[in-house]
């Protein structure tokens, strides 16, 4: 229903999550042939925190910080967002103890007069969050294992992926 009021444009629907991305690398699977020997040089060490909200039509809003996102963050970020809003606008949110905690359930009313809603997912229900799907792709296939060298590196790479998701680089879905 929410995705057919964003189709009809008669609202905005954007998908909300955080995600680290670490010099550890990623890799949720992998195989390889018993006389083969393949590796990923990867580093113990610093990691980047990205908070995003995104649309199916392609609209991609961002913050990279080093540290672990808290509540303040999520209000910080979720406030200035409903400043900039041109229409009434649905956020996704799954029920991280980060997206339920006092202060950002404080602010919904604020929130909605500006015209910005937030919609909770019920628990573990990840495949309901698109963005989910932004963060797999963004791990798994458009960050290279060259990126991982160094955390100037991953950060840059990171930041680039990001900034273009929406120009450059598109997640693959259905539009409505």
């Amino acid at each position: 229903m929410l995705e057919k009021q964003a189709h009809l444009g008669k609202m905005d629907l954007y998908f909300a999550d955080e995600t680290r991305f670490s010099e550890l690398g990623y890799s949720p699977y992998g195989w390889q042939k018993k006389e083969e020997n393949i590796s990923i040089n990867v580093c113990r060490g610093e990691s980047i925190n990205c908070f995003g909200l995104y649309s199916k039509d392609h609209r991609f809003i961002y913050r990279l910080q080093k540290e672990t996102f808290k509540s303040d963050n999520i209000v910080e970020i979720l406030d200035s967002f409903s400043f900039e809003l041109k229409k009434p606008t649905m956020v996704v949110l799954d029920n991280a103890k980060i997206h339920t905690a006092k202060n950002v359930l404080s602010r919904i009313q604020i929130w909605q007069k500006r015209g910005l809603f937030i919609f909770k997912l019920p628990p573990y229900s990840p495949q309901l969050n698109i963005i989910e799907r932004l963060w797999k792709e963004l791990k798994e296939g458009w960050l290279r294992p060259k990126d991982y060298c160094s955390a100037d590196d991953l950060f840059f790479a990171v930041n680039r992926i990001c900034n273009n998701v929406g120009k450059q680089i598109f997640l693959k879905h259905q539009t409505y």
